[in-house]
């Protein structure tokens, strides 16, 4: 018995914010971003929508696309970093918006890594029997983390929700590979803001932070190495998977980590042209296109793969 995923949806804001409006904020321009980044233009929230709204729609589309009802999902996971309250937490909100009564509702924080780690983390409950079914979502806006004054950050990512709905079945999650190291954490950071205490004084909320050099050194090192690893203690050629569905961060690293395995870039969809860098909800919008568009064929093997702060990493091998 393994974890099937059984139906996908996504969900996008309506505003789209290209580079020729970004280069009116900062000194910047379409051919500087896209050609560093492969991104072309992002969507934003308007003052109506929340990393809460966005989540739940996802969600509602993935359930419909499984043909589930909201009283067949036993489990909730939501991977964010940027909920709008620290409590309660964006999967509870998730729950009552949808009504799915029956179920039980924690958040994940693994930053751009969140969907493979919470996709892991169903199939640790549904292997065990504890659970049968879950809807995971993975859902970011950090443009409210976003300083718009700092080009180094804020031409990179944009807000959106990708979710899946996964059972117990016979063929699905094949093998999960997780890593973390936090000795590198300080190189990718958003700090909260405190209120004093009558011990400790007040702390400013910082605004997103990162080393992009030490980011893309990382990624392009960990993650092939991560996915061939994983690879191999399945006795699985990289030649044998259908579809890389990476995190969708930028067009260089993927670019990269294909060669680096000597595959194809056809192999290696990308959609960061349209979206930016959506953090957790980055490889479930991926999978939701693809499905959607028919290009997953049911028997294929794939690999999903992310990486973000912590600093995290993972890949996982599915038969889709």
């Amino acid at each position: 018995m393994t974890t099937r995923i059984i139906g996908t949806g996504s969900a996008l804001p309506e505003a789209v914010v290209t580079n020729d409006d970004l280069s009116k904020l900062v000194d910047t321009s379409d051919e500087w971003i896209s050609s560093r980044t492969g991104i072309r233009e992002r969507r934003l929230v308007n003052p109506d929508e929340n990393t809460v709204s966005l989540g739940a729609k996802a969600a509602q589309k993935a359930l419909e696309d499984a043909k589930v009802s909201p009283g067949e999902i036993d489990l909730i996971l939501v991977a964010t970093s940027s909920s709008e309250f620290y409590f309660p937490s964006v999967a509870c909100q998730i729950q009552g918006i949808l009504r799915l009564d029956n179920a039980v509702a924690m958040d994940v924080s693994a930053a751009c890594s969140g969907f493979l780690f919470v996709l892991n983390t169903a199939h640790a409950y549904l292997k065990s029997g504890i659970y049968r079914r879950a809807l995971l979502v993975g859902t970011d806006t950090l443009s409210h983390l976003i300083n718009w004054e700092d080009r180094s950050t804020c031409v990179l990512f944009g807000d959106g929700a990708g979710a899946c709905v996964v059972e117990q079945q016979e063929t699905g999650v094949i093998d999960f590979l997780q890593q973390t190291d936090g000795s590198m954490g300080h190189v990718l950071t958003c700090s909260a803001a405190t209120f004093a205490s009558p011990i400790s004084e007040s702390a400013p909320f910082q605004s997103i932070y990162m080393d992009g050099q030490a980011v893309f050194k990382f990624a392009v090192k960990k993650v092939p190495a991560c996915i061939r690893q994983l690879l191999e203690r399945n006795c699985t050629e990289v030649d044998d998977i259908q579809w890389y569905l990476l995190h969708q961060a930028n067009r260089r690293i993927i670019q990269s980590v294909a060669k680096r395995l000597g595959q194809p870039e056809e192999k290696f969809p990308i959609n960061l042209d349209q979206y930016g860098n959506t953090s957790a909800a980055s490889i479930p919008i991926l999978v939701d296109e693809l499905h959607k568009s028919g290009r997953l064929k049911r028997g294929d093997k794939c690999v999903l793969s992310g990486f973000g702060a912590g600093l995290t990493w993972g890949a996982a091998l599915i038969e889709w």
